[in-house]
């Protein structure tokens, strides 16, 4: 039996178990989250007799009559300060990190009252946040200690939730405390716990699977294989696809090590494991095709009985060939980029549960109604039986938009008529989730005399990996983004997705343009090399102004506003000493003549206006975004406004969070809908007075395809833009990081610093750290190993808005920023290295630097 002293009150165990496993599991303190069971992440972090420690890597048995505080066991005090230091200081994002780096706060500030920024960072060493940069949560410490020492509470604020106000996330307070509900925070009565068993092999035919001792456990409660699923046993994101399998059949060839071949479903979560390692599957072990270029060979066996091309796009504008020709200066170069992996926070988790004659599920995706549409495929039902609610979630940045446990929950759940939880390890979700793509790229841009430029030709292989997730769509933005928002119409750009054993890649952060745009804008720099002028004038020189013509046909808009970006930066550059410049945009919203809809209702219930939309908030603050725009168009206050959960039941199809489209279109559907509120309340005087009235609106982007014969095709909606520059010191580390964006009308600033902020981190990690090393097709990194960059790591970073002339017509003139935060971090980082030693760095992550040293 062990002891210990949780919060003040002791409490023994009978069994060794991990701390954490004691705190969520047997004491239901939640606030303690799991991210990594590894040490690595810090998200479990508590106190133990005054020292931080993580609870996932110690047990009782180490623990006995030691005192423990977790983020439940702080004080009144404690919890009113720094639930005010993180929202007032923007601090908070996905929020699943902090709890955890609230806990580390209280170890450092309970021993030093008044710390500087360098120990509040060395302090964080042990947490990891993958949405903020850890800009926001240094401040947010430092302000908590102002606060303790100065016996204060900051003076109370009234917001007016106005456009352009640092209001405070709405779920800023419950995230901090540890009070908000993730779907792994939550159970139910009779739930069981299910795991797959995936294949060790990239590829390998399955011969017999055997569950027979798996089955004489007397903690299991079933096991599953592909003849037990009811309806398709082929999903995936792109329903015109659907080429994933649910699980793998007896006799079929496995696509990658993320494949199931059973689903093993237990009563007793602790079971899980030592009921999988009794399942018995025969393999035929075959020769993985782990390269494109072995893809395309003629004798390559095929992944998908289609072929291992998933789809090919060539996107001409006038004779890129002859302008070639006619340039001064062409340059020639091949890059290579590799997968990268998410890190999200928070691993993927579902609930699924028996709800009438259908299913209720908990989930933490990027949407709901792409979890509903693809569970009710697999179970062969109307998609109306299939009530999804989604709980918080921990972080996505596209990683979150494929189904990863919420089929294999749904499946469970409808065959046993039990409530069902799949929970993946961290280790299960490095190997399983659609990775960003890695690429082959070769980019040939020529320029004139004066350095204008006059064509780019670029042949783009993409390694899509088992399955298609969003491979086809991260091609396109990758070949209409790879000419740079510059103003010239020759170009040639050819892109390839392909097939392999490896990872799928999907969707992240970027969506293919940060790849492109590491490509084209190295070329940049070795022309202005050439030309004689910097890499800012070059920028500069060629930059799309209002009413010019982008590489991809579209007219620039009167937001455009990417010399506004360099003019903001040029006294940065000019007086750094070694430093590195990118200007790049993003697109907002799916675009390319695909259909791309937003919804959004408002009800008056109790005297309160719910704003319900289906929008994910996977970080990013959507809820606070669309407080503010009914705020703005109605004069309404906040607290009168409850932005609720996404919910099938209760809230409209927004669409997917992806495309940094959101803040943009469920932006506009809310506006539109406020309007019609304000038009109302102008006639009866009061909220009251409406009880029970609801209003609703939707917004549809209409866009040209790809390949359109207008002469001036649109795109896309809207584009943001961006100049970022990196200063590197005498040892070549970055030193400082200036970024200027172009997101129109700023909902939040604080909020948008904060994106931005960690888009930067993010980058920065793509450029000189980050890796997803394979061997044979099988993943080899660890959460520990993948590179993230830490508090002590990340630089100064200051960001600067812009604004353009004018303003998109949709959503108050806001833009997305999620993903341009982070595309022009890395080809930065590459052009300092540029001016510091003349090496030109075609790889990512980057050799030959402070942080990596050549192999």
């Amino acid at each position: 039996m062990y002891t210990i002293n949780v919060n003040g009150r002791d409490v023994t165990s009978d069994g060794n178990m991990k701390l954490i496993d004691f705190l969520r599991d047997v004491m239901r303190l939640t606030g303690t989250k799991n991210g990594c069971g590894s040490g690595a992440c810090g998200a479990c972090m508590v106190q133990v007799d005054g020292r931080a420690a993580r609870a996932c890597v110690l047990a009782l048995d180490k623990l006995d009559g030691k005192k423990i505080v977790t983020i439940e066991g702080l004080s009144v005090r404690e919890r009113e300060v720094y639930a005010l230091a993180f929202a007032e200081a923007g601090a908070v994002q996905c929020g699943y990190c902090i709890p955890g780096m609230v806990m580390s706060a209280k170890c450092l500030l309970d021993s030093a009252p008044d710390p500087s920024e360098d120990e509040i960072r060395r302090a964080l060493r042990g947490n990891i946040c993958r949405c903020t940069g850890y800009v926001k949560i240094v401040d947010a410490i430092r302000l908590a200690g102002e606060m303790f020492r100065s016996g204060q509470l900051l003076p109370p604020r009234k917001f007016c939730g106005v456009l352009g106000e640092d209001f405070h996330r709405v779920d800023a307070t419950d995230k901090t405390l540890g009070k908000g509900i993730y779907v792994d925070d939550a159970t139910v009565p009779g739930m069981l716990h299910a795991s797959a068993l995936r294949t060790p092999h990239p590829r390998a035919r399955v011969l017999r699977i055997n569950a027979s001792e798996a089955l004489r456990h007397p903690d299991c409660e079933a096991v599953f294989t592909a003849a037990d699923v009811p309806g398709d046993n082929k999903i995936g994101h792109l329903a015109f696809i659907s080429d994933w399998d649910v699980m793998i059949r007896e006799g079929d060839v496995t696509r990658y090590v993320g494949d199931s071949v059973a689903l093993i479903v237990s009563r007793k979560k602790e079971s899980l494991n030592e009921i999988k390692s009794l399942m018995k599957v025969d393999y035929e072990v075959l020769t993985p095709v782990t390269s494109t270029a072995d893809a395309l060979a003629p004798d390559a066996p095929k992944i998908h009985e289609r072929g291992n091309v998933l789809s090919h796009e060539h996107l001409r504008r006038g004779d890129a060939y002859a302008a070639l020709a006619k340039s001064v200066h062409v340059v020639s170069v091949h890059y290579s980029v590799p997968f990268t992996e998410h890190a999200f926070m928070e691993p993927e988790c579902a609930i699924a549960m028996p709800e009438d004659d259908g299913l209720l599920m908990w989930t933490a995706g990027q949407s709901i109604y792409d979890e509903r549409r693809e569970c009710s495929r697999m179970l062969g039902v109307e998609p109306e039986k299939i009530h999804v609610q989604s709980k918080l979630v921990g972080g996505g940045f596209g990683g979150k938009e494929d189904m990863s446990v919420q089929h294999h929950a749904a499946l469970a759940a409808w065959l046993l008529k039990k409530p069902v939880k799949v929970l993946l390890t961290r280790d299960e979700s490095i190997k399983i989730h659609p990775k960003r793509h890695a690429m082959e790229m070769d980019f040939t841009t020529g320029c004139d005399e004066n350095g204008i430029l006059l064509a780019t030709k670029a042949v783009i292989m993409s390694d899509t990996g088992a399955y298609a997730s969003l491979g086809g769509p991260v091609l396109q933005r990758a070949c209409t983004h790879a000419a740079g928002p510059y103003n010239y119409q020759n170009i040639d750009i050819e892109g390839t997705a392909v097939y392999t054993n490896n990872p799928p890649g999907g969707a992240f952060r970027g969506f293919g343009v940060c790849q492109s745009a590491f490509a084209i804008e190295s070329n940049l720099n070795l022309l202005a090399a050439r030309v004689g002028i910097s890499p800012w004038e070059i920028r500069y020189r060629n930059a799309v102004r209002p009413g010019d013509v982008l590489p991809n046909g579209q007219v620039a808009d009167e937001s455009t506003a990417v010399r506004e970006c360099l003019e903001s930066v040029r006294d940065v550059y000019e007086n750094a000493k070694i430093a590195g410049i990118s200007s790049f945009f993003k697109n907002s919203g799916v675009g390319v003549g695909l259909p791309d809809t937003s919804r959004c209702i408002i009800s008056i219930e109790d005297g309160k206006a719910h704003v319900r939309t289906s929008a994910a908030c996977i970080g990013q603050g959507l809820a606070t975004v669309t407080t503010q725009i009914v705020c703005e168009i109605t004069g309404i206050s906040p607290y009168d406004v409850i932005a609720e959960p996404p919910d099938t039941r209760r809230t409209p199809n927004a669409g997917t969070t992806t495309a940094s489209r959101q803040t943009t279109f469920t932006g506009e559907s809310t506006r539109r809908v406020a309007m019609m509120l304000k038009e109302e309340l102008e006639r009866v005087g009061s909220l009251s007075a409406l009880e029970g009235r609801e209003f609703y609106a939707e917004y549809l982007g209409e866009t040209d395809p790809m390949g359109s014969d207008k002469e001036f095709p649109k795109s896309h909606i809207a584009y943001g833009y961006a100049a970022t520059v990196v200063e590197l010191d005498e040892d070549g580390r970055v030193k400082r990081v200036t970024a200027a964006y172009d997101m129109g009308t700023v909902v939040n600033p604080k909020a948008a610093e904060g994106q931005i902020e960690g888009g930067v981190a993010m980058g920065l990690g793509y450029a000189l750290t980050e890796d997803y090393p394979l061997k044979d097709g099988v993943p080899q990194a660890k959460y520990g190993t993948l590179g993230i960059l830490r508090a002590t790591d990340i630089p100064p970073i200051d960001i600067r808005l812009v604004h353009g002339v004018g303003k998109v017509d949709v959503a108050c003139g806001a833009k997305g920023v999620g993903e341009l935060a982070t595309i022009p971090t890395a080809p930065a980082v590459a052009g300092a290295y540029f001016a510091r030693d003349g090496k030109l760095r075609t790889k990512l992550p980057m050799e030959d630097t402070f942080y990596r040293k050549k192999k």
